[in-house]
């Protein structure tokens, strides 16, 4: 259902509004280079501090523009489960293909709380859900014994992993079942992963170097190690640089050296990267060959 290198896209803005026709243009890139997958309204899109229109509007601007020819995982988290099954049935409306749902943070709530969300979300979509685990952001962290518990709902297929624990792989691979769709939420890992028994990215990197991360993930897939690991050389100074500063700060401006007029502009809190973010972007550009 889902595999490959599939984008969490930034959302750009130009005078403090969604810049509709140059996220148009973005998506358009992201497919000819062979992108598997979109995920707009994520946390790299800045999706807290966009309004239920502006959600709304992204969404719809990735589904009218993919025309199918890839699907749409539309980001629909929140510490809600309320405003998060109004989330997914948002993006069930105007025609994305599945939901990306994170695990609730600030709020820390217990394994039986998690259980209870991911549920309640499932019995009210019409989507599939992609469960989205990244401790690093939420606090709380959904053990592999709920999420075995959750996937046995039908709506419920996938786990984007940002735990950083490869050892997860196996033993959510072991509880779920081998069906059970398994995509890295970190692309420094993505090769270890996949070795693992993933079978993708929702990938920061692939914003900025798309072709690259289509290649890497097609290596993968395809049992094409030697290329994979040649790719991850090429590609891990760049991983890193996209988080030496507030992401997705170094990534936009990562974007405003590979594609021409890509604005800088983030939402507050986040604020532009240092210059010591930009130097490292640079410098990991020019070792993927990017520029």
């Amino acid at each position: 259902m889902f595999s490959g290198s599939i984008p969490a896209l930034v959302t750009p803005f130009a005078a403090g509004r969604v810049d509709g026709a140059l996220f148009r243009d973005f998506v358009e890139w992201q497919i000819a280079e062979g992108s598997n997958g979109l995920v707009p309204c994520g946390t790299t899109g800045e999706t807290a501090t966009l309004t239920r229109e502006e959600h709304r509007e992204v969404v719809s601007i990735a589904v009218e523009t993919a025309k199918g020819r890839v699907p749409v995982i539309a980001g629909c988290g929140s510490y809600s489960t309320a405003v998060a099954i109004d989330l997914v049935k948002t993006a069930a409306e105007v025609g994305a293909d599945a939901a990306l749902v994170v695990v609730p943070y600030y709020n820390k709530p217990s394994q039986v709380g998690l259980v209870a969300h991911f549920s309640a979300i499932a019995e009210a979509s019409s989507l599939p859900i992609v469960v989205y685990n990244v401790p690093s952001r939420t606090v709380a962290d959904i053990s592999v014994e709920a999420l075995a518990e959750v996937a046995k709902h039908p709506k419920i297929t996938a786990i984007k992993d940002a735990t950083g624990n490869l050892a997860r792989v196996t033993a959510q691979r072991l509880a779920c079942g081998t069906e059970f769709i398994q995509l890295s939420g970190n692309d420094d890992m993505a090769l270890g992963f996949n070795a693992m028994g993933g079978v993708g990215c929702i990938s920061v990197t692939a914003n900025v170097a798309p072709r690259l991360c289509a290649d890497f993930q097609r290596a993968t897939l395809e049992g094409r190690w030697g290329d994979a690991l040649a790719l991850q050389d090429r590609l891990y100074p760049l991983h890193a640089a996209l988080f030496s500063d507030a992401s997705p700060g170094p990534t936009k401006y990562a974007l405003t050296r590979v594609r021409a007029g890509f604005p800088m502009a983030l939402r507050l809190p986040l604020t532009e990267p240092s210059d010591a973010s930009r130097r490292a972007v640079d410098l990991a550009l020019e070792h993927a060959g990017l520029i």
